[in-house]
C-alpha cells in the first residue's frame, strides 16, 4: 500500500508540473525526455535485477510456508513508498500522458493550474482505491504467497517482466 501511496505522490508531482508549465518542456525537449527515460529504465532495471537475482530462505519444508516477514517497519515503509515515488517520477510516458491528458478537461475561464491539480488528485484518489483493492484481494492470498516455490517464482517473474519494460524504455527511439 505504501508503494501505491508512493505513486500517487508521483501523479500529484507531475499534475503540479504540468499544471505550472513545467510538464511542456518534456513534451518539446528531446534531451529532458531522453535524459528521464534513460533514468526510469536504469531503476526499472536495477529493482528487476534485484527481484530476479533475491534469494530465499530454503530451510523450509516442501509445502511450508515462510513465517511473515519482520522488518524495522520505518525503514520498510520508508523504502517502499520511495520506491512507488520513484518509478512514477522517473517514468516519462506519466508526464507526457499529463501533458496531452489534462488540457483537454480543462473549461475555458478556469483557473488551468487549479484545475489541472484538481483533476491529477481525482486520478491519485483512484489510484489509492485501486491499491486499497489490491491490497486487500492479495491479504486474501497472502499464505500462498509465503510458499518459498510462490515467492521465489514470483519475484523472479516480476523481475523479468521489470527488466524487459526497462530495456524496451532505454530502447524506446519512437520520441
Amino acid at each position: 500500500m505504501l508503494a501505491g501511496a508512493g505513486i500517487c505522490l508521483g501523479l500529484l508531482t507531475w499534475g503540479l508540473t504540468v499544471s505550472v508549465g513545467l510538464g511542456a518542456l518534456l513534451a518539446v525537449s528531446r534531451l529532458a525526455y531522453t535524459a528521464l527515460r534513460v533514468g526510469g529504465a536504469c531503476y526499472l532495471i536495477f529493482l528487476g535485477a534485484k527481484m530476479f537475482l533475491r534469494s530465499r530462505p530454503s530451510s523450509f519444508a516442501p509445502g511450508e510456508s515462510m513465517p511473515p516477514v519482520v522488518e524495522n517497519f520505518r525503514e520498510s515503509a520508508t523504502r517502499w513508498f520511495g520506491r512507488g515515488l520513484l518509478s512514477n517520477l522517473l517514468n516519462p510516458k506519466v508526464g507526457l500522458f499529463y501533458v496531452t491528458f489534462l488540457p483537454q478537461f480543462v473549461p475555458a475561464g478556469v483557473n488551468v493550474a487549479a484545475f489541472s491539480m484538481l483533476l491529477a488528485a481525482i486520478h491519485a484518489a483512484e489510484g489509492i482505491l485501486w491499491f486499497l483493492v489490491l491490497t486487500q484481494a492479495t491479504g486474501l492470498f497472502s499464505n500462498w504467497f509465503r510458499r518459498p516455490r510462490v515467492a521465489k517464482a514470483l519475484d523472479q517473474t516480476t523481475g523479468t517482466v521489470l527488466v524487459g519494460f526497462g530495456l524496451g524504455l532505454m530502447l524506446d527511439r519512437s520520441r
